[in-house]
């Protein structure tokens, strides 16, 4: 991995990871607090009765919430294979082009912009696809991560390099 990737990628985990604690916050205090009297006002928003600022309150923290938790997905998604995120679900994808087997140092690019390079040993010798499907999966411990291709039941202990 890159080091001039780490510190971006970082930021976004945090900013992911802290939008649901904002939100949380955020309908803690409802909307006449997060506005000053003066944007309360201008917005129209004095006007309306108690138990319809409840509801407004109630369903901007719908949609804060809902915009935060589909955010930390998209940067979970976009980043598993650098990290694990504790989850056991496998990266589902295609090779774009032609797959010719298995060898250590071997690059794969998926259709999902992925690229995977292979550091063990195993080989798949002629094997030839094209545009196959590819489970890559997690370890049961650390982060390492195997791909199989289509029907083949061989593994090769892969990396994410992109």
């Amino acid at each position: 991995m890159r080091s001039g990737f780490i510190q971006p990628l970082l930021a976004c985990m945090l900013l992911a990871f802290s939008l649901p604690a904002m939100a949380q916050d955020a309908a803690a205090q409802g909307i006449e607090r997060q506005m000053t009297t003066e944007e309360f006002k201008a917005a129209g928003l004095d006007k309306l009765s108690p138990a319809e600022l409840a509801r407004l309150n109630a369903w901007l923290n719908r949609t804060v919430e809902t915009a935060a938790a589909e955010a930390k997905k998209r940067v979970e998604d976009d980043n598993r294979g650098f990290f694990s995120f504790g989850s056991s679900e496998p990266v589902v994808a295609t090779i774009a082009g032609e797959f010719r087997g298995f060898a250590r140092g071997r690059e794969y690019t998926l259709d999902n912009g992925n690229v995977w390079k292979q550091v063990d040993e195993a080989s798949l010798v002629g094997a030839r696809l094209t545009n196959p499907e590819v489970k890559i999966t997690p370890s049961m411990v650390g982060n390492s991560w195997y791909m199989q291709v289509g029907r083949y039941n061989t593994r090769a202990k892969v990396q994410r390099i992109k």
